[in-house]
């Protein structure tokens, strides 16, 4: 089906719909009980493709400030974060000889998970954090922390106040930035010379390939391949001169990108590029078909839970995170399915979810009340909650992995 929604990287207005989620809630908007009372705000979720620079983004926005300014995931609650963070830092401390008179920023710090590795290397670091609640935390571990939102006028300011980085790193806000083109000329602004970008986000094709639709919500406005991303650098006069794949949140991409001219171009840049081009990732074809592929999971889970309660079986969920609102509220599981969905972070307990208004709870509970099923939202940490939940799964219990095809554990 044929949009005409504007590209928000080439500007072109050549776009296909590739799925329609319907009205959502904004998937880190928990409520409280109270707030049943009032009308809870949904907006459009529908995800195209452009067809001129392949970039596959959501067509409807949310102001960055409504979802941002206060927020409630914390990165330190993940152990799989927590070591991938510091096994990142160890490597490009190490690569770019990084001392003490190097400057590392990263756009969107979160809790400071990141940049702490720095700090004990004793290499000056900056955080940008748009969300005060959360940048709060990391300053009172001693990293120094702006409350703002990233772009082209804060690397300006920065870059004025000779503060500009040897590196700049950015997990997993790449894809939540609606203006990308002022995002990528913010970090040539704010970039040496001679400095790197190192960004991590979910890549687009293990997206579509793996059939990763709950990664679809209002935040994440784009999924990014190479093919789209190339000309959007070069626009900027940067060259993505490296790239690695990386398992990470059901297949991720870290990027490694500097002033053009300034790296040689790696053989992983440009063997990436020739795969997508085999794939057929710049042609139509490539996309059709995802959303009937979201739909026969559909078919396969709700047919699975509604066997279940036929059964008698009490069913739960592990996860009150983004994805997992989009699946359950696409799909229509609510309370009268699951008795209460456990998750890690604090910060989350004792909230309702979005859309589908199930109980938090701390993870303990699985344990204590012993679901015979727990539908395995964070399914992108799966090896760490099935770890961690090794006594409940002694006990009897046994979880389902919804994606990329439904499974029980």
């Amino acid at each position: 089906m044929s949009l005409s929604l504007k590209c928000r990287s080439c500007g072109s207005t050549g776009a296909a719909l590739i799925l329609d989620l319907g009205r959502q809630p904004l998937a880190n908007n928990l409520l409280t009980p109270t707030d049943l009372a009032k009308a809870e705000p949904k907006f459009p979720l529908r995800l195209a493709v452009c067809q001129s620079c392949w970039l596959l983004q959501i067509t409807d926005l949310v102001p960055p400030v409504e979802l941002f300014s206060e927020y409630l995931y914390f990165s330190s609650f993940s152990d799989l974060m927590l070591r991938h963070s510091r096994e990142a830092c160890e490597g490009y401390l190490k690569e770019f000889g990084l001392n003490d008179r190097s400057l590392v920023v990263e756009v969107a710090s979160n809790d400071g998970y990141l940049l702490q590795n720095f700090v004990k290397a004793k290499v000056p670091c900056l955080g940008i954090e748009p969300a005060a609640n959360i940048a709060k935390v990391a300053r009172e571990k001693g990293i120094e922390t702006l409350v703002e939102f990233f772009g082209q006028k804060l690397a300006g300011h920065l870059a004025v106040q000779n503060r500009q980085a040897d590196l700049i790193l950015g997990n997993n806000v790449f894809a939540h930035a609606p203006d990308t083109n002022d995002f990528v000329a913010g970090l040539k602004t704010l970039l040496k010379p001679d400095g790197r970008i190192a960004l991590e986000f979910p890549y687009g094709a293990d997206f579509i390939e793996h059939t990763e639709f709950d990664t679809i919500y209002h935040e994440h406005v784009f999924y990014f391949t190479l093919t789209a991303l190339k000309p959007l650098f070069e626009r900027h006069g940067l060259t993505i001169f490296r790239i690695q794949r990386l398992p990470i949140h059901g297949g991720s991409l870290r990027l490694f990108a500097g002033h053009t001219g300034a790296h040689a171009v790696e053989k992983s840049a440009v063997d990436l590029l020739a795969e997508e081009t085999r794939k057929g990732v710049n042609a139509p074809g490539y996309y059709e078909g995802f959303g009937n592929q979201v739909r026969a999971i559909k078919d396969d889970l709700v047919a699975l839970l509604a066997k279940l309660k036929r059964e008698s079986k009490r069913i739960a969920a592990y996860g009150a995170s983004a994805k997992g609102s989009t699946l359950l509220n696409y799909y229509g599981v609510g309370a009268d399915t699951l008795d209460f969905v456990a998750d890690r972070s604090t910060y989350k307990q004792g909230w309702l979810t979005p859309g589908t208004h199930i109980p938090i709870v701390p993870p303990e509970e699985l344990l204590k009340r012993k679901p015979d099923y727990t539908l395995l939202l964070t399914w992108n940490f799966a090896d760490e909650i099935l770890a961690q939940q090794k006594a409940y799964r002694d006990a009897g219990g046994k979880f389902i992995v919804p994606i990329p095809r439904v499974k029980v554990i």
